[in-house]
C-alpha cells in the first residue's frame, strides 16, 4: 500500500511548501491543482506563479477536481493542492451555495474520495486547511463549508498513513 500524507494547517501556514518537501527528491511527481481559473484576479495568478515557481521542471501538472480516477490509477506520486479547494469547487458545481440542502450530494462525493484515497496505489500526499478552530460563521452557507471541511479533513486524516500539522512555517506530526 501506498503512503498517504494529509498536511493540515491555517492559511498561510506553510502546508504547501512542507508537502512540496516531502516529495522533492522524487523527480516525476504529479502536481494536482484543485484551484481552477480565476480569470482576472492578479491576486490570484501572482499565487499560483509563486506555487509554479517552487515546482521541480520535471513534475507533471494536472489541473482537476476530478481526484478519484486519479487516486484509482497507478502512476507516479500525486501532490494534491489543496482539498479545501476542491470542496469548494465541488460545492460550486453541484450549485450547493444556492441551495444548501444539496449537501448530501457533496457528503457522497466526500465518501467517494476517501474510499479512493484509502486504496491508492500511489504515494499521495494532500494539503488541506484546518478551518474549523475560528469564529463560527455568521451565515449558513459558510457553516456549512466549515462543518463540510471538517468532516472531509476527518475522514481523510483516518485513512492516512501520517498526518502533520504546519504552524509558522514548522511540522508536527499528529498521531
Amino acid at each position: 500500500m501506498a503512503d498517504r500524507i494529509l498536511v493540515l494547517g491555517g492559511a498561510r501556514s506553510g502546508k504547501s511548501i512542507a508537502a512540496e518537501r516531502l516529495l522533492a527528491d522524487v523527480p516525476d511527481v504529479v502536481y494536482v491543482a484543485t484551484g481552477g481559473d480565476d480569470s482576472g484576479s492578479s491576486e490570484w495568478a501572482e499565487r499560483v506563479a509563486k506555487h509554479r515557481a517552487r515546482r521541480p521542471a520535471t513534475w507533471g501538472l494536472a489541473e482537476t477536481i476530478d481526484l478519484v480516477p486519479l487516486l484509482e490509477s497507478a502512476g507516479p506520486p500525486l501532490l494534491i493542492d489543496c482539498l479545501t479547494l476542491w470542496l469548494s469547487r465541488t460545492m460550486d458545481r453541484l450549485d450547493v451555495w444556492s441551495d444548501l440542502s444539496r449537501a448530501g450530494e457533496v457528503e457522497t462525493h466526500i465518501a467517494a474520495l476517501a474510499e479512493a484515497w484509502s486504496a491508492t496505489p500511489r504515494h499521495v500526499v494532500a494539503v488541506s486547511n484546518d478551518v474549523g478552530s475560528g469564529i463560527v460563521p455568521a451565515d449558513a452557507g459558510t457553516r456549512l463549508f466549515r462543518d463540510l471541511m471538517g468532516r472531509l479533513n476527518t475522514t481523510v486524516s483516518l485513512a492516512s498513513d501520517q498526518v502533520l500539522w504546519t504552524i509558522a512555517g514548522r511540522i508536527l506530526p499528529l498521531t
